[in-house]
């Protein structure tokens, strides 16, 4: 998924702050902390090692101080303790995102959403002209026309908008419409004028331009580097529409329960932007970033970028990721085998997606990096992908031991058993967008990967045998920040057409909470601090009007009643602030 690239913002917050009014306008509101807080009479989910279930839970200054039956923990309020009776619901530890695009899902704020159900109400790509057409009023004729969230596989003309369809709109106002996985994108003639594409351009390393077999023109698709042609000057938001997108995406995802947000794969501007806006209190969740090896890579070598100047109580720098390959629904993951059914236009039938990298080239870039001490998250969802991030990470240890590194494999879509094998000697944990099963669980069987590669994707049970962590994610925007169906994504693994796709597969739903709280933590190094209720650790907390253990689809229709970040409550379900009341 792109990073949104944010105009000069932290020189803008510096202008701002030597204004008083414009200060006042950037930070952002904090709650009061109370001294002492007390939950009781509820299912305190705790997610420890034993996956303890309490009543009662007791919080000293935003963290928590003792555990136990009511019996043990109301004696200890005094006249000054804020009670919250929780009433019989559950009360577990705050959702952690595991990997994802914060803050994309605020694209609504700045861009057109061209989702298809069941997301949005897009079915062709005349209903994707539409749109854009009500967009022309906003803006001046120089201005971009951003569309965001498409899926070709989803329209009935079964593919991607053409430039000539763009044009149909404006053959003047630069049109970028950025693909449902971020992974490539479609412009206009005019965008293409401005990016500098022409018959001449060449393809970048790791990116495609997509031309007409006949003529050789661009047709207006970009996949995947070259992307990095038009995305970046198509996508050049003011500071004013960065803290919009903030304020609406933090807004999503503690709706959602989520008390730790991430932003994997980021450049300068998007570091400086979210780190700048956390600081003011902006965002209230804690934010976790993975800056982009390929942009940063020189100044994390030379240490001209040190990422301890970027750590704060609710700020880490943590990870550095590298992109290996593409999306299997754009059809531009690597495959060690063809596509089960190639695109209408593709001509080359034994087409297996192509990678980013050379093997050399990605076994260097990650040699250096983790003999540096770096934590690193390689995405790979083609298994050819996969194998390159395992022959990438082995070279690595041979050149400099580490130990517990916990390498990131993002996505994981298609691993193979020895391939799990591997990463578990390799200290390589995966994390999975298993919503994949339910957005495109039957594309993937029917058409992508057909039945047999398609009912293993995101194998979650095949990592549990073998006794090794995992996270789940939704990698937003992709797909909206939406924790009930992530959960029961991996407890049924039922498609948009309610067959189950790889029932041996599944987990229970114990096992998915745990990748979203405590195993999320632990992959990257929060275990001590979030991830679990425990005593000493950080009261990030989230509410639910019911038990997510109960079955009966209880993990897809369970609400958030209230969220907790370090004690302070930000999310009230119907109300715009928290009660002073606990209850």
């Amino acid at each position: 998924m792109k990073t949104v690239l944010v105009r000069i913002f932290a020189s803008l917050v510096l202008l701002l702050l030597l204004v008083g009014g414009g200060y006042v306008w950037l930070l952002g509101s904090e709650p009061a902390l109370p001294a002492q807080q007390l939950f009781y009479n509820g299912r305190i989910i705790t997610m420890d090692s034993g996956d303890q279930i309490v009543s009662a839970m007791a919080v000293q200054d935003g963290r928590i101080v003792a555990l136990g039956s009511d019996e043990d923990i109301l004696p200890l309020a005094d006249s000054t303790t804020v009670m919250t009776d929780l009433d019989g619901r559950s009360l577990l530890p705050g959702f952690i995102d595991a990997h994802g695009h914060f803050p994309g899902t605020g694209l609504s704020a700045v861009g057109i959403d061209l989702s298809s159900p069941p997301i949005g109400s897009v079915s062709s790509i005349a209903d994707i002209q539409t749109l854009l057409r009500a967009g022309l009023s906003e803006g001046g004729d120089e201005d971009w026309l951003f569309g965001f969230g498409y899926d070709d596989s989803l329209l009935s003309e079964a593919r991607h908008p053409t430039r000539q369809d763009l044009d149909a709109v404006s053959a003047t106002r630069p049109i970028y419409l950025m693909h449902s996985s971020g992974h490539m994108g479609v412009v206009n003639s005019a965008g293409l004028r401005l990016g500098g594409i022409g018959i001449d351009t060449p393809d970048p390393d790791g990116g495609m331009i997509v031309r007409d077999a006949k003529t050789g023109e661009a047709s207006g698709l970009l996949l995947e580097h070259a992307t990095d042609l038009i995305a970046p000057i198509a996508m050049d938001f003011s500071a004013i529409d960065f803290l919009a997108m903030i304020d609406e995406a933090a807004k999503q995802y503690l709706a959602a329960g989520v008390t730790t947000v991430q932003s994997g794969g980021v450049d300068m501007p998007m570091l400086n932007g979210l780190f700048w806006a956390s600081r003011l209190q902006r965002i209230p969740q804690r934010v976790i970033t993975w800056p982009l090896a390929d942009i940063n890579f020189e100044k994390l070598m030379n240490g001209e970028l040190n990422l301890e100047n970027f750590n704060s109580d609710k700020f880490t720098a943590s990870a550095i990721k590298l992109i290996v390959d593409g999306s299997i629904q754009g059809y531009t993951a690597y495959l060690t085998q063809p596509y089960y059914r190639q695109q209408p236009d593709q001509l080359d039938q034994d087409y297996r997606g192509f990678p980013r990298y050379q093997q050399n080239e990605l076994n260097e870039r990650v040699t250096a990096l983790y003999c540096k001490g770096f934590h690193l998250a390689l995405h790979g969802n083609g298994d050819a992908a996969i194998d390159m991030v395992i022959v990438a990470i082995r070279a690595a240890q041979q050149s400099c031991s580490r130990q517990d590194t916990r390498s990131i494999l993002v996505h994981a879509q298609t691993a193979r058993p020895d391939q799990l094998d591997a990463m578990k000697v390799l200290d390589i944990s995966p994390s999975f967008f298993i919503a994949h099963t339910f957005f495109w669980g039957d594309r993937h069987r029917d058409q992508f990967l057909g039945p047999v590669r398609g009912s293993r994707i995101s194998p979650m049970a095949d990592v549990v045998a073998r006794d090794m962590r995992f996270t789940v994610h939704l990698d937003s925007p992709v797909v909206p920040m939406d924790v009930n169906k992530l959960l029961w994504s991996s407890v049924t693994r039922q498609t948009r057409s309610g067959a189950v796709l790889g029932p041996e597969q599944r987990v229970s739903a114990m096992q998915a909470l745990r990748a979203l709280t405590i195993d999320a933590a632990w992959q990257s190094f929060k275990e001590q601090e979030i991830g679990s209720l425990e005593v000493g650790k950080i009261a990030d907390l989230v509410l639910l009007d019911r038990d997510p253990l109960a079955g009966d689809d209880s993990l897809l229709n369970f609400k958030v009643d209230r969220v907790w970040i370090g004690g302070r409550c930000y999310f009230q379900r119907g109300a715009d602030q928290c009660s002073e009341a606990g209850n």
